[in-house]
């Protein structure tokens, strides 16, 4: 029996790893169909290499820095008890990862290939799992002082501030940094617009990101026993709470429709496994909502070039999520308790500083030394002919 619920584990948690490693497609394509055609390339081979970069670095240092534990053994000792560690790792990795795909959508079209790698690398081998530790292992004794303080720990099931939080807010300095697009902004005080290439492949990354989403909450359990329907129907009205919301205060923009189910599912992953599905949807709408406010004054009147909109959605709705969880989780909003609003707001605020601080300093450093935007003449061409020597659709076969 005990072989057997390893077993079990080992596959449940595995299912989940490939779901969220499947998320990466709809990052990959919900930044191919923003952008401009000459940066769709560019947006493919980011999110895979970056994932690819994540990979290594996670699997020598990040890990070990959130967990204590290394993989330098052998394989016998990798492979006991099913791999389930060595699967625990690779769910993980998929968490982890998304920091630098999510970031990847805020500076693009116009930032330097080679330093965002760079940063990829610091990112997931310590400002995040620095954070991580924190919040899931213990680390520090924060989460004891914590609960010593409120009464309760700082709870977040799915990552609400740990993965979408932390990604948002370290991409806001990398924005700032990085500086608009050219052109976007005119000295006029006019804001040139730069719609979307392409609507359906937009739409195709957000439903991806959507369908693995489910694993991304519900896997969170980690072991098959603590699996929980009231997280996958908690996911679910908060992602249509956030659709709805988006479609009404964003006027049937598609772009706003597509990104609303995104802002709800940010919000719930905090408190998903403790909300009442009303709470929930409450829960979504009110991200869908912020994320149409809050990019529509970023874009045009704090003229903050961020070009999906990464800390609006993450950043914010992430935050709120936290926040939430510490409401909508109590017992006198119908949900199950054991949690409080004190507790959330303070875990959620040091889990912003930290991003906030990651993010100023690794960027701040790549921008004096390596440089962190392209020329204007090299973001006219594009990235991808600029980068990658290649366009999306070339105009014509070359000839031999």
């Amino acid at each position: 029996m005990d072989a057997l619920k390893q077993g079990a584990d080992a596959l449940f948690i595995l299912l989940g790893g490939i779901m969220v490693l499947a998320m990466h497609a709809g990052f990959a394509f919900l930044e191919l169909g923003t952008v401009r055609k000459k940066n769709q390339v560019n947006a493919l081979v980011k999110i895979l290499v970056d994932f690819s970069v994540s990979t290594v670095v996670y699997f020598v240092v990040g890990y070990g820095v959130a967990y204590g534990t290394n993989f330098f053994v052998g394989a016998e000792q990798l492979a006991a008890k099913n791999g389930y560690e060595l699967v625990k790792f690779f769910f993980l990795l998929t968490f982890a990862a998304a920091i630098p795909a999510i970031i990847s959508g805020g500076i693009a079209e116009r930032a330097k290939f080679w330093p965002q790698l760079i940063a990829t690398a610091v990112i997931v081998g310590f400002v995040y799992p620095f954070f991580e530790g924190i919040a899931w292992n213990q680390h520090f004794g924060v989460q004891a002082w914590i609960k010593a303080f409120t009464g309760d720990e700082f709870h977040d099931f799915a990552g609400s501030v740990v993965v979408h939080a932390m990604g948002g807010w370290i991409a806001l300095p990398a924005v700032i940094l990085l500086g608009a697009r050219y052109n976007r902004y005119r000295k006029d005080g006019q804001v040139s617009a730069h719609p979307p290439s392409s609507i359906p492949f937009l739409a195709l990354g957000a439903w991806i990101l959507i369908v693995g989403w489910f694993g991304f909450n519900v896997m969170s359990a980690q072991t098959l026993d603590k699996i929980s329907g009231l997280v996958a129907v908690n996911s679910l009205m908060a992602m249509v709470g956030g659709t709805l919301t988006a479609l009404l205060l964003g006027k049937n923009d598609p772009g706003f429709v597509h990104n609303g189910p995104l802002a709800g599912l940010v919000a719930v992953c905090a408190g998903s496994d403790l909300m009442h599905p009303f709470g929930a949807l409450a829960v979504g709408a009110v991200a869908g909502a912020l994320f149409v406010v809050m990019f529509t004054l970023t874009q045009n009147k704090w003229k903050i070039d961020d070009v999906l909109g990464v800390w609006p959605l993450h950043g914010v709705c992430g935050a709120w999520g936290g926040i939430a969880a510490g409401i909508f989780g109590l017992q006198s909003f119908g949900g199950l308790g054991g949690v409080n609003f004190t507790a959330q707001l303070i875990g959620t605020a040091m889990g912003v500083t930290w991003a906030l601080l990651g993010g100023l300093v690794i960027y701040g450093l790549l921008k004096v030394t390596l440089g962190l935007k392209l020329s204007p003449e090299e973001e006219y061409e594009g990235a991808d002919l600029t980068v990658h020597k290649i366009s999306a659709t070339p105009d014509r076969e070359v000839s031999w």
